[in-house]
């Protein structure tokens, strides 16, 4: 098992797409890339902590790849605008990609490297963030598999 960590926006909409993804076995919603200890969504909403709204992906590699996963956090967002998905705006939703090893940083310098050649943004740039991964804390209960128990729900995407 291999973990992965990604922020695109609305931490609802990317966990629904990581979670049906063949290979990958669990997914958590939470904050990381903060200072502020055990935030909690009220903090982090508040844009005080300097956390993102983040996805934790466990999955298998010899199911799906890393750079398969990178291929879907390209297509799930925006990764050309700062600190906004949608209707969402603020530090806590910009794109980044929290990588866990050297390994994970460089596969996604070069699949963004491989984005920008291919044009799939046109002549936007990709604003994502690569940062190392820290302490990822788990949100409230109420937010994981929050379409799953919210049937209807949105989050602006």
């Amino acid at each position: 098992m291999v973990k992965a960590y990604f922020a695109a926006g609305c931490f609802w909409h990317v966990e629904e797409a990581f979670r049906n993804v063949r290979g990958v076995l669990s997914t958590a919603v939470g904050y990381t890339g903060g200072s502020a200890r055990d935030p909690t969504y009220r903090q982090v909403c508040s844009g005080k902590t300097g956390h993102a709204e983040t996805v934790e992906v466990t999955f298998d590699p010899s199911v799906v790849t890393y750079e398969e996963l990178l291929d879907l956090f390209w297509n799930i967002h925006d990764p050309t605008t700062l600190n906004r998905q949608g209707p969402d705006h603020g530090t806590q939703y910009r794109s980044a990609i929290f990588y866990v090893n050297e390994k994970q940083r460089d596969a996604a310098l070069g699949s963004r490297r491989k984005m920008e050649a291919l044009g799939a943004f046109g002549r936007r740039r990709i604003v994502t963030q690569m940062v190392r991964a820290s302490t990822f804390y788990r949100a409230e209960e109420y937010h994981q598999r929050y379409f799953e128990k919210n049937e209807g729900a949105t989050c602006g995407m």
